[in-house]
Parts: structure tokens; C-alpha cells; sequence
């Protein structure tokens, strides 16, 4: 019996020490990314069986699971950024090793989106306790989109990326639709039509490289390429090439092709809205990168003719294209749409610019970018629960009915116009140094129009939520009925103007109950991560520099 005790006290003991020694404990480093994979995946079926039976369980399902899968990244994130140097995490799935098996990859990279990845979940999920949408469909879709992106974020195997795009657009089609008007099931029948042609144009390039290289796993495609392949299968390898960037160029909504997404994030409910602005299109700019410097190589992009102007060609445009468009939108959620159009063609220029500081830079922004749309649309969904406002008009005077939300909102905003201290400025300045260093005038200069542009629309939002009193129309007194999504916006006329005053004060009240404390420190807290971040520039650097350096050193 003693010997008992001793046994359980020597398992305890590194835990008095060491809390997170816990997890060194129940499991091996290398089994987590399976694990993190996995489980929501497994868990989507949960919320649905339990409903059989039981009512509202499915909130605490994707919880329990989130916060698991968020402690499971973190532990990660301490066997990656530990050393100081470039290391992975690698789970060879079934202990078949590669080239044959499937492995799963954690670096520093593909860490630092998982982390943006759970930790953004985890946010987006306590918002829907209170804001919703619910249900346990809601909840399945939930946990198989955040399986699907890890997935994505860790898979060492090109075929398999495309299993995971596939997961994601299943769950994200099925998100979408679930907006109660014909405009999010028209939205969501484009994104499944433009999403199923992105992914399908992926794999014919991975079935292109597969003929050139023999090989699917994402390391030994690379070193294929440059023992021979690369000559020998030019043609090939530069068809594949062409294949893949246009696949990743409609599921990261660069301009032209971007036309799904601003349907997408109008028309989604607004509990959902954050979730795919925040981490589909993030974590798919996130897989292009890796694709582009991983596979094919910093050689290849720079080497290649035309390869290097195409992506600058395509990033600039998008940049252009989406902050004109931007600026031209009266409602919000549209605006920042189009905003991410802009922002995520500021990455893919940074990727096409191929030296070490872009590419940091590319990978913060991508961070920062996630960070502030996911708390700019749940502010825009506090707003409009709270008031039923959803165009830049109807926020006037928000900051003196709402000031927790507007300074939350208003802070964002400044991050993504770029301004110190922000993460949002500190990803855009380590890619114009990087487009200076590489004598880039082009992106420089698209980078400050992008800039301006970026202020205007912002600018005006903040006008109106500070200098411009509050109507009776934008206070909530006059505003149609709520949706949650959509069009549920003020109308002149009809069938506002025969409501009484006692009526819409009434309606009013309702709406603002539907507002929680909670709602409105969830928004605060992404604002605070912004600015938090943006301090921590040095520390950013450092933990991605390990990752740009074997990049460009295998280069």
C-alpha cells in the first residue's frame, strides 16, 4: 500500500511544480496535433447525439472542447517557440512514416495559427452563449469547421490539405446557410459553388506535382523539385503552380475572384460572421504560404519567370481593389468585407516579395488580421443586437449610448488602419521595410494608398460613432425588426412610421437585453489584444524569425 502512495506521489509531485507538467503527463507532444485534428471532429457528432435526449447540452460540448484544444495548442506552442531555434512537432499518423504515411506538422508557422485558431474559437464561442446562433447543428458545424482548420494548419501532406479545405467549406457552407433569409442561402450556394471550384483547382495542381514528384508529402515534393523534378518536369511543375494559386486565389478572396466573400460575411448570422472572417480565409492565405515556401520553395517563386510578378501582381490588385471598394460601402459588415479583400492582398504581395522580413511580416499581419476582424464583426453584431444598426449612418451617436462597445469598435478600427501601437501596424511595417529591402517601390506605395484608403473608410465610421448625434433612427427608436444578419436594417417610412413611441421604446428595451456584459467584454478583450500585441512586436519576430530563416536557407 505504501509503495502505492509513493508511486502517486512521485506523479503528483511535478505537478505542484509545474502545472502544465500535466500534460507531459497524460500525453506525448507528438501524439497533440492528431489529437487536436481529431476530437472536434469526433466531438461535431456529440452536440447532435446528445440532443436526442437532452436540451441546450451543446454549448458545453463545444466548450469543454475548446478550452481542451486551446490547453492542447499552448502545449504545443511551448515544445515549438522553447528552443529558440527552427522546430517541429511531427505526429506520423498510424506510425507510418513518410513518404508513405501522413504526417502532421507543428512548427513555428503553423503553431502561431492554431493558437489564433482555438484562442479565436474559444472568443466566438463564449459570444454565442448570449448572442447566438445555437442549436445543436450550430454547435456540430462549430466544432467541425475549428477540426477542419487545425487540420489544415498542421497537415504535412498535400493531398490532405485538400480533405481539410473540403471539412472547412462543408461546415462553412453549412454556417452560412443558416441565416433565416434567401440572402444567406444564396450566399452560402456561391461560396459552395466558388469554394468546391477553388479546392477542386488545388487538387489538379497536387495531382500535377504528384506526376512531377511521385511524392504527396509536402517536404519530400520539395527536395523531389530540387533533385531534378523541377528541370526534368518543368512544364509540369509550373502548370501545377498555376493550378494551385488560382485555387488558393478564390478561397482567400483575392480580386477578382473575391466576389463570394463579401456575400459571405453580410449574410452570415453575426455570431458566425466573426468565426469565418477571422480563421477560413485566414487559415487558407495561411496554406498558400505554406504551399508556396514549403513545396515549391523560395527558389522556385523567385527563380521562376513571371511566377514573382503574378503574386505581387495579384496581392497589389486585391489591395487596390478592395479598400476602393471598401470605401464605398455604407454597411458595415460589407465594408469590412471588402476590407479583408484588401488586407489579405497586402499578404499575398508580401509573400510574392520572397525575403525573410516579408514573410515575418506576412505571418503577423495574418495574426493581427484574424485578431481584428474577429472583434470588429462581433462589435458590429453587439451593435446591431443592441440597436438593430447595421449602416455607418445608423452608428451615429453610439458612443454615447454604447461607450464600451464604440471605444472597443473604434480601437480595432485604428488597428487596421495600421496606427501604433497595434499588431495591425506592426505587421504592415515589417512588410514595407521588407518591400523597401527588396526595392519593391510598387508594394511600398501601394502599401501607404492602402493606408489612406484604409483611414478614410474608418475615419467616417468614427465620425459618426463620436461626432455625429444620435437621430432618432440610429438610437434604436426606428429600426425595423432583427434578424441577426442581413438586411434587418432601418427603412424610411412603412412601417416604422406607424409605430408608436411607447412601441419602439418598448422594442428597444428588448433589443438592448440582448446585449450581455459578457458580449460586450469579448469584444473589449480582442481590442486589447491588438494593442497588447502590438507591444509585443520583438517577441513576435523572434518567434517567427526561426521559421523565415529555414525557409530562405533551404532557399
Amino acid at each position: 500500500m505504501s509503495d502505492g502512495f509513493a508511486s502517486i506521489a512521485g506523479l503528483l509531485a511535478p505537478l505542484l511544480t509545474d502545472p502544465g507538467a500535466i500534460l507531459d503527463l497524460t500525453f506525448e507532444v507528438e501524439l497533440l496535433p492528431a489529437l487536436l485534428v481529431a476530437v472536434p471532429i469526433l466531438a461535431a457528432a456529440v452536440p447532435i447525439v446528445l440532443g436526442l435526449r437532452f436540451d441546450r447540452t451543446g454549448w458545453s460540448v463545444a466548450l469543454l472542447t475548446s478550452l481542451g484544444l486551446f490547453a492542447g495548442t499552448i502545449a504545443i506552442a511551448r515544445e515549438v517557440y522553447a528552443t529558440g531555434g527552427y522546430t517541429q512537432v511531427i505526429h506520423e499518423v498510424g506510425g507510418y512514416p513518410a513518404p508513405y504515411g501522413i504526417e502532421l506538422v507543428a512548427d513555428e508557422f503553423s503553431t502561431i495559427i492554431a493558437l489564433l485558431v482555438t484562442g479565436s474559437a474559444v472568443g466566438v464561442l463564449a459570444y454565442t452563449r448570449v448572442g447566438g446562433p445555437r442549436g445543436s447543428t450550430f454547435y456540430a458545424a462549430y466544432l467541425l469547421l475549428t477540426g477542419g482548420l487545425l487540420g489544415l494548419s498542421f497537415t504535412g501532406d498535400a493531398f490532405n490539405m485538400f480533405v481539410f479545405l473540403e471539412i472547412v467549406g462543408l461546415a462553412t457552407y453549412g454556417l452560412i446557410a443558416r441565416g433565416d433569409s434567401a440572402e444567406s442561402a444564396v450566399a452560402a450556394l456561391k461560396y459552395l459553388v466558388l469554394g468546391t471550384l477553388g479546392a477542386s483547382l488545388y487538387l489538379l495542381g497536387v495531382g500535377l506535382l504528384f506526376m512531377a514528384t511521385g511524392h504527396l508529402n509536402m517536404e519530400f515534393i520539395n527536395s523531389e523539385l530540387y533533385d531534378g523534378a523541377l528541370v526534368e518536369n518543368e512544364t509540369l511543375v509550373r502548370a501545377s503552380f498555376a493550378f494551385v494559386f488560382v485555387g488558393f486565389a478564390i478561397k482567400v478572396a483575392q480580386w477578382p475572384l473575391h466576389t463570394w466573400q463579401p456575400d459571405a460575411y453580410q449574410r452570415a448570422p453575426d455570431g458566425i460572421t466573426p468565426l469565418i472572417a477571422a480563421l477560413v480565409s485566414t487559415v487558407s492565405a495561411y496554406a498558400l504560404g505554406r504551399i508556396l515556401f514549403t513545396v515549391y520553395g523560395v527558389e522556385f517563386v523567385t527563380a521562376t519567370p513571371y511566377v514573382q510578378e503574378i503574386i505581387l501582381t495579384v496581392g497589389i490588385a486585391s489591395v487596390m481593389a478592395g479598400s476602393i471598394l471598401a470605401v464605398t460601402q455604407t454597411d458595415v459588415k460589407r465594408m469590412l468585407a471588402y476590407s479583408s479583400v484588401s488586407q489579405f492582398g497586402l499578404i499575398v504581395a508580401a509573400y510574392g516579395l520572397a525575403t525573410p522580413l516579408a514573410l515575418v511580416g506576412a505571418i503577423v499581419h495574418l495574426v493581427g488580421h484574424g485578431l481584428m476582424k474577429a472583434g470588429l464583426f462581433l462589435g458590429a453584431g453587439v451593435v446591431a443586437a443592441g440597436y438593430g444598426a447595421r449602416r455607418v449612418r445608423e452608428f451615429a451617436g453610439l458612443a454615447e449610448h454604447r461607450p464600451v462597445a464604440a471605444a472597443s469598435i473604434a480601437v480595432l478600427a485604428i488597428s487596421l488602419v495600421g496606427i501604433p501601437p497595434s499588431i495591425g501596424f506592426i505587421g504592415k511595417w515589417y512588410i514595407a521595410v521588407g518591400a523597401i529591402q527588396a526595392e519593391a517601390w510598387t508594394v511600398a506605395a501601394v502599401i501607404f494608398l492602402s493606408t489612406m484608403l484604409t483611414l478614410l473608410y474608418v475615419a467616417r465610421l468614427l465620425e459618426t460613432m463620436y461626432f455625429t448625434p444620435a437621430s432618432a433612427r440610429s438610437s434604436g427608436h426606428a429600426v425595423t425588426g432583427e434578424s441577426g444578419h442581413g438586411d434587418a436594417v432601418a427603412t424610411d417610412g412603412g412601417e416604422e412610421a406607424n409605430e408608436s413611441f411607447g412601441d419602439r421604446r418598448s422594442a428597444d428595451s428588448s433589443r438592448r437585453r440582448r446585449v450581455s456584459v459578457g458580449m460586450l467584454a469579448i469584444v473589449a478583450v480582442f481590442a486589447v489584444l491588438t494593442v497588447g500585441l502590438g507591444f509585443a512586436g520583438d517577441v513576435l519576430y523572434e518567434a517567427i524569425e526561426p521559421f523565415a530563416e529555414e525557409v530562405f536557407d533551404d532557399g
